[in-house]
């Protein structure tokens, strides 16, 4: 070991050039989120309400503000830590100790202070912590399925490299790092993924509906500051009057409220074992329609298992596996021991220990396992091991010979591993002349739900593609089992190609990818990005930078720590029948949230138009500043138990249909607008009420016409055919009651009104919800009109 390792002072000064063995993190602290909070358009335009109202004396008004302004960065706060939480477990996933040569001395170290040129040592179920060049192996095999996707174990010799986030299967190294830290293909990987930047379909959305109610209020908030400046309205009660509006307008709850009706979703998920890291990865994934499947630990276990047994002699399946179990038993932490014991577990065999008298283990250069047994008055030698070291060991005819080969390439070509079983019976049996007993075949196991969950989405809109790292014959045999048509694109063929050029229905006869590396799965997501809404899938490592670019990645319940962090969904049950619930939910919710957002829209088109036209006419307003901020949070509340709310689900990805939703808003926001006109005409112009008393008249009219008209607005039939659910009624029953309980006591009101305005007030909103539902059916005929023109 002279030529090798380092001193501590040689490794602290590697340290100090290269870093520490970990991937570094941005973290923002408490204060420098509420400054990024502070300085957002919505907290500054509230900020200056509440100063404003404390300055010229409304204490109620300055605490009211400031309330609605906690609740909104307490959410979000939350939101933001549960994120950080899940990106600490990044470094936490090669954090361990290691056995390292310092000072010419053999030491325990945390892996974080390795350095470039430590040798360490590794034995079975060591994860290999940084990369490295192997000096000296026995019968090493690494799994390293985290890193490139290969589902099988893969021997390793003296001058290999190794990549971080793999492990020992069998057998034991030493090896020098050549790299730490952010600069092992690891850390590369990661660095990858930091460089994407996307907003999901959620995000989108609500910077359009923000951008058009922004608009919408910034020109009302012009005309009534222009025309009542004019007028020498009083300055500070000007600039409250104008925020409220805008508050109204935009409103602040918009992203809370999509978000929490989300969360709600979210919540039911995770009872079935789903944990949502980015929640509006659930909007998006109702408008999925491709999945970029990984196969191994996703559409398979990444457990090898016995999927046939080919006799070659007069012996039963049994009594091969029998045979085949006594090396088995010797050493059940290697993957395909573990294979030919779970088969005998399934044929009911045991181990018959006594019968056992030597065994000499398989390695990297007999590749294969002997043992001898006893078998009444001689001994039996039994071979297990790569077909093609067996058969230099067994006597076959010619006819034996050529079906011997024959199998082998057929098995070899779909994709499998073979095992032959030889055995050799006398007084002291040797490696020669022996009989050759039979194969075992081995592969990666299906997840026994992977057909189901896969018919469930080509039936549903979403088109499927497997991308694994193994070659393609696994690839081209695992689609076959799974019912994909299409052929294998390998990465030779891949990397010829011109993404520029490529269309999407090229991926029409493809069934999938094979020996893809983590940038080739990246390039293929950000190119199908640009036409479909893609989920990208995966267990390890190699899989980051493709989750991380994709509209939505999902982490399978196997996955690393690092993908785990990364992944919008992670799943935490075997299996991914949970996929399914997904896309179920997620179809649920973006029903819910296009409700919301049609709602949202019409509320405040009707508030603001209605607010402005009056100022102009009467040269005042009809609301207080405090009432239209009292109206923007009750009007949001019930759409919180949308969350609940029943819906009819398509057997389709949903899209958002931004002309149709604003044309439905527009409807429903200019019949609003008309309501609150005609009303406001009749008890100023022909019941001659005073202005405190139609302020509150209105601010009652507004509250409980707003709620009726969720329930036109959450279907598409009549309203009365497909009522809410039990919660969202109970919410507006309760959302109406309050502000009748406002009005009657004048709390927040300019004066309180009688029990007979309540009553008219209520008669008065549901006539006009049967208007309002009218002009629903009128657009809905149109729109089925021109679909069946075009």
């Amino acid at each position: 070991m002279e030529n090798f390792g380092l001193s501590q002072s040689q490794a602290e000064a590697k340290l100090k050039e290269y870093g520490l063995n970990e991937i570094p993190s941005e973290k923002k602290n408490f204060f420098e989120k509420i400054f990024k909070w502070l300085i957002s358009p919505i907290s500054l335009m509230l900020l200056t309400a509440a100063l404003i109202s404390l300055v010229i004396g409304k204490i109620f008004n300055f605490f009211f503000i400031l309330g609605l302004m906690v609740l909104n960065f307490s959410i979000s706060f939350w939101q933001e830590n549960k994120a950080d939480r899940a990106i600490e477990k990044l470094n936490k996933q090669l954090n361990n100790q290691v056995k390292v040569y310092r000072d010419q001395k053999w030491q325990w170290l945390d892996s974080r202070f390795l350095a470039p040129e430590d040798l360490i040592e590794l034995t079975i179920g060591d994860i290999v912590p940084a990369d490295a060049k192997i000096v000296e192996a026995k019968n090493l095999s690494l799994n390293e399925a985290a890193v490139t996707g290969e589902s099988l174990p893969k021997d390793k010799t003296a001058n290999d490299l190794i990549y971080a986030g793999s492990f020992v299967a069998t057998g034991w190294a030493r090896m020098v790092l050549t790299a730490t830290g952010k600069n092992t293909y690891f850390g590369k990987t990661v660095f990858l993924i930091e460089r994407s930047n996307r907003k999901s379909l959620l995000e989108q959305d609500i910077i359009r509906i923000s951008k058009f109610l922004s608009y919408l209020s910034l020109i009302g908030v012009i005309i009534f500051s222009v025309f009542f400046i004019w007028q020498k309205f009083p300055l500070p009660d000007l600039i409250i009057l104008d925020l409220s509006l805008i508050i109204a307008g935009i409103p602040i709850s918009l992203p809370t409220v999509m978000t929490l009706v989300i969360e709600f979703g979210v919540i039911e998920l995770a009872k079935k074992n789903a944990l949502v890291r980015r929640i509006s990865a659930l909007e998006d994934f109702a408008n999925v329609d491709l999945v970029l499947t990984d196969k191994t630990g996703t559409l398979t276990k990444n457990e090898i298992s016995v999927q046939e047994i080919i006799p070659y002699s007069q012996k039963s399946l049994a009594e091969i596996i029998s045979l085949a179990l006594f090396g088995a038993s010797q050493d059940d932490r290697s993957p395909i021991n573990r294979a030919i014991l779970n088969k005998a577990k399934e044929l009911k065999l045991s181990f018959e220990a006594d019968k056992l008298i030597d065994f000499v283990p398989a390695d990297s250069d007999r590749k294969r396992n002997s043992v001898v047994i006893k078998a009444a008055s001689q001994k039996i030698l039994i071979d297990v091991g790569a077909s093609q070291v067996i058969e230099g060991l067994v006597n076959l005819d010619q006819a034996a010979k050529v079906r011997l080969e024959s199998d082998v390439i057929r098995l070899a070509q779909s994709g499998y591993r073979v095992l032959a079983v030889a055995t050799k019976t006398g007084d002291n049996p040797v490696e020669a002349e022996m009989d050759l007993i039979g194969l075992i075949v081995l592969s990666d196991t299906l997840e026994p739900d992977a057909n189901e969950v896969l018919d469930f989405m080509k039936n549903n809109g979403i088109s499927v593609k497997i991308v694994t790292g193994d070659n393609r014959a696994i690839g081209q045999e695992v689609s076959r089992k799974l019912g994909l048509a299409g052929r294998i694109i390998d990465r030779t063929e891949l990397s010829r190609l011109d993404y520029d050029q490529l269309k999407p229905n090229w991926l029409n006869d493809v069934a999938g990818f094979s020996e893809i590396l983590p940038r080739d799965k990246f390039n293929l997501v950000k190119w199908a990005r640009k036409y479909f809404i893609v989920a990208s899938t995966g267990d390890g490592v190699n899989d980051l930078p493709a989750l991380k670019e994709a509209n939505v990645g999902i982490a399978v319940k196997n996955a690393v720590d690092a993908l785990k962090s990364t992944a919008d969904i992670v799943l935490l049950s075997s299996g991914v029948s949970v996929i399914k619930d997904a896309i179920i939910e997620s179809r649920r919710i973006f029903a819910r949230l296009y409700t919301y957002s049609t709602y949202r829209i019409s509320e405040s088109l009707r508030l603001i138009v209605t607010i402005v036209v009056l100022g102009l006419i009467y040269k005042t307003y009809p609301l207080t500043p405090i009432q239209i901020m009292v109206i923007a949070l009750l009007n949001d509340l019930p759409i919180i138990t949308l969350a609940f709310d029943r819906v009819k689900l398509t057997n389709k990805p949903s899209k958002i249909n931004v002309k149709d939703r604003f044309q439905l808003s527009t409807i429903f926001g200019l019949a609003g607008v008309a309501n609150s006109l005609i009303l406001f005409f009749l008890m100023k112009h022909v019941w001659f009420l005073s202005w405190p008393l139609i302020k509150t008249v209105y601010f009652l009219k507004i509250v409980i016409s707003g709620d009726m008209l969720i329930y036109i607005a959450h279907t598409k039939e009549r309203w009365y055919k497909f009522l809410p659910s039990r919660q969202v009624i109970l919410a507006t029953i309760f959302i109406q009651l309050s502000g009748i309980a406002l009005a009657m006591s004048g709390l927040m009101m300019p004066v309180a009104i009688s029990l007979g305005w309540v009553v008219f007030v209520w008669l008065w909103s549901f006539m006009w919800m049967q208007i309002t539902e009218l002009t629903k059916f009128v657009q809905s005929k149109l729109a089925n009109e021109q679909i069946n023109q075009n």
